[in-house]
């Protein structure tokens, strides 16, 4: 349940999944390297019922060996794969409806993400958005190990009570983070994991990003 329905003044967003569309994307970079390796291919339903964070262990249930190779490199591989087709991705067809309409409703906004710091910025402007986020905060290398640290320090930064936070994300881990930080989560089975799979948090699960706008 939520402490404060309605008296938010802070929504911080994920963004690969919640808002950016891109587990289609993470699937086909994902079969051309299981492909390569001669290891079973993945649908995204199967991706979106196992993937976690930190992404090692997810890399090791599709039976990557990290004895016969690091998965700094295999990492590495993936995004770099990413990367050359990240621009064929756009965001959710409501996300700049709903980011306005919590603009003009008085609530700031904010990115905790995964992404590499630089990547997450560049996209953000390609796709015309970051003009709604105070704070836009991703990791400083490419592993995706978590993001709790850098969620503390968005809050410490924001400068406001954790009860005044409201995080939004669409897998278990973020809603393991909301509860590492102490704030408030709502969870949209729209990216990376399943409905099935977030209903597992104790943190309310909606259908759809319009459905925020009333709920919120």
């Amino acid at each position: 349940m939520l402490r404060k329905p309605n008296s938010y003044k802070h929504i911080i967003w994920d963004w690969n999944g919640t808002l950016l569309d891109d587990a289609w994307l993470c699937v086909e970079v994902m079969n051309g390297m299981l492909e390569k390796r001669g290891l079973p291919q993945v649908s995204i339903d199967f991706y979106r019922s196992v993937f976690t964070f930190p992404v090692r262990d997810y890399y090791e249930q599709l039976g990557y060996d990290f004895e016969k190779e690091p998965f700094e490199e295999v990492g590495m591989e993936f995004m770099l794969l990413y990367n050359l087709r990240q621009k064929e991705c756009r965001l959710h067809p409501e996300v700049v409806t709903v980011l306005e309409a919590f603009r003009q409703r008085g609530f700031r906004q904010s990115i905790l993400s995964a992404r590499e710091q630089n990547e997450l910025l560049a996209e953000t402007v390609d796709l015309g958005v970051k003009q709604y986020f105070d704070k836009i905060y991703g990791l400083d290398d490419h592993y995706a190990h978590g993001k709790t640290d850098v969620g503390l320090r968005l809050i410490a930064d924001l400068g406001l009570p954790a009860g005044d936070f409201l995080f939004i994300g669409d897998t278990r881990h973020d809603a393991e983070v909301a509860r590492d930080i102490g704030i408030d989560c709502i969870l949209i089975p729209n990216g990376h994991h399943t409905e099935n799979r977030l209903r597992t948090c104790n943190f309310p699960v909606v259908a759809s990003l319009n459905e925020l706008i009333s709920g919120i």
